[in-house]
């Protein structure tokens, strides 16, 4: 009745943005960074490492997420370092980059050809790296 009195539309309140979802692969075990490493050969792979208690790790991975190209052709990876604290210590080793969070790593033949913390995630092109 309020809705009708006041010319609230239903539609227009119910309407919310819908959330984009990005093809992440969990990477949660040591297995999968030699698997990262193959891979890259062939295709580029990307790590995103994501501290689920910092709100700037939060913020800069919404603006990733809303950036992020969904038809980009790329292994996207995405790495709760809180939970898999040794996998993300193993990245670090493995590839040869100082921990920071969040970070995103691009991996090519092997070797992490970009990397950037905070702010500076949002401002690589990717699409230099397809």
């Amino acid at each position: 009745m309020f809705k009708k009195l006041f010319g609230v539309s239903t539609s227009s309140t119910t309407n919310k943005k819908e959330e984009k979802v990005l093809p992440w692969i969990h990477l949660n075990t040591l297995d999968q960074l030699k698997a990262i490493e193959d891979k890259s050969k062939t295709k580029t792979q990307i790590i995103f490492k994501h501290s689920t208690r910092c709100g700037i790790s939060r913020m800069v991975m919404n603006q990733f997420v809303e950036a992020y190209d969904v038809d980009a052709d790329f292994d996207l990876y995405y790495l709760d370092l809180l939970s898999y604290r040794d996998v993300s210590n193993e990245v670090g080793f493995k590839f040869q980059v100082m921990h920071e969070s969040p970070q995103l790593l691009i991996i090519k033949n092997g070797v992490v050809v970009e990397h950037a913390s905070h702010g500076s995630i949002n401002a690589i092109d990717l699409s230099r790296f397809a």
